[in-house]
């Protein structure tokens, strides 16, 4: 889910740079082999610096643009116990990227910059983000689908070799459990209610299935950073491993409910004890992560908006800094 950016092909090596050093090198892989964690102030290759610096900022790009297709239903929610919990699961997740900014920034790069890669397009986020929100079934489902299989992924992460990212998933995993939680008691609420309330819930899954699956990322054969990423422990399972846990996992919560998948090809396999699925539209994938998504420009917009409508604030917390600065180092001066 937040490995999608590590699709694209990484940067040339400058030409200047220096060799790697082969002992740093296999000193660095025996860290990592023995699970130890590899801590900000350690040596690390820079390819193993530069791919945590798009796969934590990406996954906090993600936490910040998710928070609006929710957003959207916070005046609208059909009682006041689904909006105070609807706003909750909000704030976990502004949280969440506040969390993975803090982890981002120990590899050298300052949350300034990881904004400004967002907001100028250059940095991906999680292409489900990109999705319109239609009903307030759609809320169910996206706990229900949406936060289940970022817990499918971010479980592993826990085990990440690097010791902020890894630190940080512990707490965020936990939040991220309610929040799956709450979105399937909404979904069995809708299940259980009127005819018209079932056809919402089935509307809903209708249109996020396929979107969720491509949340994964492409094909293990199409992934092109996996072996590095896996060699140091950042990530744990393959693309299509972690999308066949999910479905697994979710087949049967979904005829709990009630609910049909909209995959004719659907079907549990015997000889395998995995759930067969159809195969997924990769062409929508790359057009919705090239920015070209029901909701992408949209979702940006909210974003560029938000950050030019927020700098006054940013500037008087400046300011203020700046004051407590010179009344401290005036303090200090007269003490002496």
């Amino acid at each position: 889910m937040y490995t999608q950016a590590l699709n694209e092909k990484a940067p040339s090596r400058d030409a200047n740079a220096p060799p790697e050093d082969a002992k740093m090198l296999a000193r660095f892989q025996a860290v990592v082999d023995a699970e130890d964690k590899i801590e900000p102030n350690d040596w690390m290759p820079p390819s193993y610096r530069r791919t945590l610096q798009r796969q934590i900022s990406q996954h906090a790009h993600s936490e910040v643009i998710g928070m609006q297709p929710e957003g959207n239903w916070l005046t609208r929610a059909p009682s006041l116990k689904r909006k105070a919990t609807l706003l909750a699961k909000i704030q976990d997740e502004a949280g969440h990227g506040l969390y993975l900014y803090s982890a981002a920034e120990t590899l050298g790069m300052s949350r300034e910059e990881y904004y400004e890669q967002l907001l100028s397009g250059r940095a991906k986020y999680s292409s489900i983000f990109n999705y319109p929100t239609l009903t307030w079934a759609d809320m169910g489902v996206i706990g229900w689908l949406v936060d289940g299989a970022a817990i499918m992924n971010q479980i592993p992460l826990c085990r990440c070799s690097y010791g902020p990212y890894a630190r940080a998933m512990i707490r965020i995993c936990k939040e991220e459990s309610f929040h799956q939680r709450q979105g399937y008691e909404i979904m069995v609420t809708l299940s259980r209610g009127s005819p018209a309330q079932k056809a919402m819930a089935q509307e809903a899954l209708n249109r996020f299935w396929w979107p969720v699956l491509m949340m994964f990322g492409p094909s293990d054969k199409e992934s092109m950073h996996s072996a590095d990423s896996t060699k140091w422990k950042i990530k744990r399972f393959s693309n299509d491993e972690l999308r066949q846990k999910f479905i697994d996992a979710t087949i049967p919560q979904g005829q709990h409910l009630g609910l049909t998948f909209p995959d004719p090809n659907l079907k549990f396999n015997d000889a395998t004890g995995h759930w067969d699925y159809g195969e997924i539209d990769w062409s929508e994938f790359r057009r919705v992560l090239a920015g070209d998504g029901p909701c992408n420009r949209q979702r940006m917009k909210a974003r560029q908006a938000a950050e030019a409508n927020g700098a006054w604030v940013r500037e008087a917390a400046r300011a203020h800094a700046e004051k407590r600065r010179q009344r401290s180092a005036a303090a200090k001066i007269a003490a002496e």
